[in-house]
């Protein structure tokens, strides 16, 4: 959910557009905070359960995949047609829609009973897991460092180097949990740290290896430029993105009173209303989403 919420922050700013379909988006959190509590089961189809109760679960399962597809497809909406600027934020955002999508689906696959049954347990479920964990909350999480850590130094991240972590992330992200899903296939357990030759294992275990060593070069980067960014990044301003959210109404960083005064907050984006004040905020997301519905 925290990773939800970066990306809800951050598209719409590199989108240059208002959230689409804001209650639907909201409604769909609600939904998939309601629904996760009845889906746990699904790691647990082999246990014997019994019938009815891999049933059930095998729905819920598939239930929530009907919220997440609605903020999938809100994201996409918010994109398509925007002026989008494809900023080191932007860009990890983009990689977690594409990337959280793959989780979901492999989601999918886990929650049917009878397929769940025959890798359970396998290489196949760690690669799904980390879909979600690093190709999901990762992604969003080093988007969310990008953007605000202006706010928090008051200094810029290096771009360029910014980049480098992306691109080398997302390569050695895909050798390792693309290629992981193989062997889960062909039968190899999770959690053991040797196996007999003859499994048809090894050529996919040295690619999901180099993989991993290339994301650990790429987090290496994401250090390094965190670190040289506190002392000799670009001074920030109080709104290097053209930001619309309270935050970015104060200095870089903030007071440690953070507003002399109390702000009054009118809209989901009282820096827009501050910066525009002839056209409010609903008025301009009203005009935004009839010029989606006519595309």
């Amino acid at each position: 959910m925290p990773a939800f919420a970066f990306a809800n922050e951050i598209i719409p700013v590199f989108s240059r557009k208002a959230i689409f379909g804001y209650p639907a988006m909201v409604a769909a959190s609600v939904g998939i905070a309601f629904i996760s509590f009845t889906v746990w089961a699904h790691h647990m189809f082999t246990v014997g359960m019994g019938a009815v109760a891999n049933t059930a679960f095998v729905l819920s399962t598939m239930v929530i995949a009907v919220p997440t597809g609605i903020k999938i497809f809100n994201w996409l909406a918010t994109i398509w047609g925007g002026k989008v600027r494809l900023t080191v934020p932007m860009l990890f955002c983009i990689g977690f829609l594409f990337q959280f999508t793959v989780a979901g689906l492999t989601g999918i696959m886990l929650g049917v009973a009878p397929f769940n049954w025959q890798l359970h347990n396998s290489y196949f479920v760690v690669a799904h897991f980390h879909y979600v964990i690093l190709g999901g909350i990762f992604f969003c999480l080093f988007g969310a460092f990008y953007y605000w850590f202006p706010k928090m130094t008051g200094r810029m991240m290096d771009e360029t180097l910014g980049k480098w972590h992306f691109w080398m992330f997302v390569l050695g992200f895909h050798l390792t949990f693309d290629f992981m899903h193989i062997p889960g296939l062909l039968g190899m357990p999770r959690e053991i740290y040797t196996y007999e030759p003859g499994h048809h294992w090894a050529i996919w275990n040295m690619i999901v290896t180099i993989g991993a060593f290339v994301q650990a070069i790429a987090v290496l980067i994401f250090v390094f430029n965190l670190v040289r960014s506190c002392f000799k990044g670009k001074l920030a301003g109080n709104d290097p993105w053209d930001a619309w959210t309270l935050e970015w109404t104060t200095t870089s960083p903030p007071p440690s009173y953070n507003f002399a005064t109390e702000p009054t907050v009118r809209s989901r984006r009282p820096l827009w209303d501050l910066k525009h004040p002839e056209e409010p905020d609903w008025e301009y997301e009203l005009r935004t989403e009839n010029e989606m519905a006519a595309k």
